[in-house]
């Protein structure tokens, strides 16, 4: 991928760490100025805690330490207007926009019969109302580019069910009907639009379903389908970003409409 980008500018949601702050780091490295994109704020009731400013502001200086361009600006994927106004800025700063990662997202278990409604609506408000948003939002710039590209996240949860992971999995899966309308809606404008599916990732957002377990142990049969086809519990942060990074290369340039799994199996 050295330096296919170059000249490009790519834009990533949820970009203060994990994930989004990789993708960041794999998309520079390739030639691509990056907006960076994050809440930088506490989201009530979640049980792993938000990427804060400074968080941000490290994914910037990592970047520019590469060698790259990073312009990072504060919105919150789930306010439309807001958000419409923190992408202008950034591709005002950088003079165009080519590529999409809509990577923001939130996760918590529990079962269906108790999982608090609120909570319910945020991971769904985050996870799926927040790549509508972010495509939206992006559109009339990749328009004026002459094309480009929308890489969403989405999940071994948007490819099948999941227990205990209701919300996060209707998200998910709305995110791949968002994809492939998208991918028909927008190929005259040669933008391509896929979806990407990992298995369980190392980053924060794991840490943060400690209780997964409980509820595995009291149902046992569950189990089953958190399993792997591969001998591996978990991939990493740049096999996921290195395939992101390719979506967006010319190499994929024939590439839309495609639901891309890094998933170890699980989905089979």
């Amino acid at each position: 991928m050295d330096q296919l980008l170059a000249g490009q500018v790519a834009v990533v949601t949820g970009a203060g760490r994990g994930q989004g702050r990789n993708h960041c780091l794999h998309l520079a490295a390739a030639g691509a100025s990056v907006i960076a994109l994050d809440v930088c704020a506490p989201i009530a009731g979640l049980p792993v805690s938000m990427a804060r400013p400074e968080d941000l502001e490290e994914t910037a200086s990592l970047v520019r330490a590469g060698g790259g361009r990073c312009h990072p600006v504060v919105a919150d994927v789930r306010r439309a207007a807001d958000l419409e106004v923190a992408i202008r800025a950034g591709v005002e700063h950088f003079g165009r926009l080519d590529h999409v990662v809509a990577n923001a997202g939130v996760c918590a278990v529990g079962a269906a019969a108790s999982f608090d409604p609120d909570l319910a609506a945020t991971i769904i408000e985050v996870n799926l109302t927040g790549v509508w948003n972010t495509c939206v939002a992006t559109i009339p710039h990749l328009v004026a580019a002459g094309g480009g590209s929308m890489t969403l996240i989405s999940s071994t949860a948007g490819l099948k069910g999941l227990p205990y992971f209701g919300p996060y999995a209707a998200a998910k899966h709305g995110v791949v009907g968002i994809m492939r309308t998208l991918a028909l809606e927008l190929g005259h404008h040669a933008i391509r639009v896929n979806t990407v599916h990992p298995t369980g990732v190392a980053t924060e957002l794991v840490r943060g379903l400690a209780n997964l377990e409980a509820l595995l142990e009291e149902h046992p049969p569950h189990r089953v389908h958190f399993d792997n086809v591969l001998p591996t519990p978990l991939v990493s942060l740049d096999e996921v970003s290195a395939v992101v990074t390719f979506l967006a290369s010319p190499t994929a340039r024939h590439i839309t409409g495609l639901e891309m799994t890094i998933d170890a199996g699980a989905s089979l």
